[in-house]
């Protein structure tokens, strides 16, 4: 979803930037082929960094002294500067970068590099300039957690849809049959503040996300993720969802990472109602249907691998469909209820966490006074799953 201010960050060009839309959304709005563009690639060099291992994104303390209960802070011989603030900390392996000032740090690891500053860190010490120093020794390795998962309906666990089941080994369910599990999601994306104005819940067996103006009267964005939580390198995830309708809304399910400079973006699923045709329809009140939706993959900001843009010739507010990605060390294969959609030979080899979010914009326009607000108008997941390759 490249409009981060960062790649969905530099952002807001999520998938059909307006680059990506002039590659993929371009097209006509007839039959099941919207057109696709694909800059299919081997082995890259641009994935890694220092070694190649990415940060576990999530592992971060907060140590000051002088507090009962507190951390220890390490003695100021087991760490050296690498970077002042807004800088860029680098090293060789995997490390323990803290960021702060005189007793006050946050701590991550991280592999290669990681940008010095409080988007990254938090702010440990208000007011104060400070630096990053990195361990002299190397961090443990770090494997991502995998939250208990919820069984399925009779006992067995889920298999893949369309897969072979025997291939693949449940690692990460949620039915949203037990409210919203904060061990597992943040209901914000790491470099903003969670809009205080209600617009999700779990209830009724799924995740629901609605379009809905805040305080001050603007619609606003809502990303639900596993940063810090979850992650995992290869497999096969998928969710089972319903769109919203309304101009402006921008649906989405992808994998994503934030590691240093780099920004690996799966994107799974991204619909554009009322946006760049082909889109799908207005119904007899004006409203924009979706009917079609993009799977889209970037390296970086800059680094378009591919994208299509699919007309399912179905609304896809209507009824429940199933969007995965079988995620390769050489391929990824992307897949709408069952049936491949888009194929890239490519090798991302960073751990990656999961995201849900409805935001607004990029291909998709402006929201205005025609977009429905409120829960009946949800975006609803009735599954997020994730499975790894025996």
């Amino acid at each position: 979803m490249q409009t981060l201010s960062v790649q969905r960050f530099s952002i807001t060009a999520l998938s059909c930037a307006a680059a990506v839309l002039l590659a993929a959304c371009g097209g006509g709005g007839g039959g099941t082929d919207a057109g696709a563009t694909s800059n299919n690639q081997g082995a890259d060099a641009s994935v890694a960094q220092g070694n190649g291992t990415a940060s576990s994104g999530g592992t971060t303390s907060t140590s000051t002294s002088g507090t009962g209960g507190a951390s220890t802070v390490a003695p100021a011989s087991a760490w050296s500067q690498c970077a002042a603030e807004y800088g860029t900390c680098s090293f060789t392996g995997t490390k323990e970068v803290r960021y702060g000032a005189g007793d006050k740090w946050t701590t991550r690891t991280a592999s290669g590099s990681i940008d010095c500053n409080n988007a990254v860190f938090g702010d440990p010490a208000v007011g104060v300039p400070k630096v990053c120093e990195v361990s002299i020794a190397d961090a443990p390795a770090q494997q991502p957690s995998t939250p208990a998962q919820e069984p399925a309906a009779g006992g067995t666990a889920p298999a893949p849809f369309g897969q072979n089941a025997s291939a693949y080994e449940l690692t990460f369910a949620d039915e949203f049959n037990n409210g919203f599990n904060t061990s597992v999601w943040n209901d914000k994306i790491w470099y903003e503040n969670s809009n205080p104005t209600k617009n999700y819940t779990v209830e009724d067996g799924k995740l629901k996300i609605w379009p809905q103006r805040d305080a001050n009267g603007n619609f606003f964005n809502r990303t639900i993720d596993t940063d810090g939580k979850y992650y995992q390198t290869y497999g096969y995830f998928e969710i089972e969802a319903k769109l919203p309708v309304g101009k402006g809304t921008w649906p989405a399910f992808w994998l994503f990472n934030h590691i240093g400079d780099r920004r690996p973006e799966m994107d799974v699923m991204e619909a554009y109602a009322g946006g760049a045709a082909p889109w799908g329809y207005n119904d007899a009140n004006g409203i924009a249907h979706p009917t079609a939706y993009a799977p889209t993959v970037w390296k970086g900001p800059s680094e378009l691998v591919g994208t299509r843009q699919y007309d399912t010739g179905t609304d896809l507010s209507a009824g429940f469909h199933k969007y995965a990605v079988k995620w390769e060390p050489n391929k990824q294969t992307y897949y709408y209820d069952g049936k491949e959609v888009l194929v890239l030979n490519t090798t991302f080899s960073d751990p990656m966490y999961l995201m849900l979010d409805l935001w607004y914009g990029s291909a998709s326009g402006t929201p205005d006074d025609s977009t429905p607000q409120g829960k009946q108008n949800s975006y609803e997941v009735n599954y997020i799953r994730a499975w790894r390759f025996k």
